[in-house]
């Protein structure tokens, strides 16, 4: 995946640490907000499909 100028804003404003996820400490706070922002996006993307995959989001 390229990363934009945009993508690199989005990921270090959700890397930044609330107090409680300091405490519990993470490896790196970066990859994990670009994992789960790309999951994000991906849902985003395709509702049909997450509609479809998941039993917390009801049809239509």
């Amino acid at each position: 995946m390229t990363r934009s100028p945009e993508d690199d804003k989005r990921i270090e404003s959700r890397a930044e640490l609330l107090p409680e996820e300091s405490r519990a400490g993470s490896d790196d706070p970066e990859a994990q907000a670009e994992a789960i922002l790309e999951e994000s996006d991906e849902r985003i993307d395709d509702p049909e499909g997450t509609r479809r995959d998941s039993t917390q989001t009801p049809g239509p």
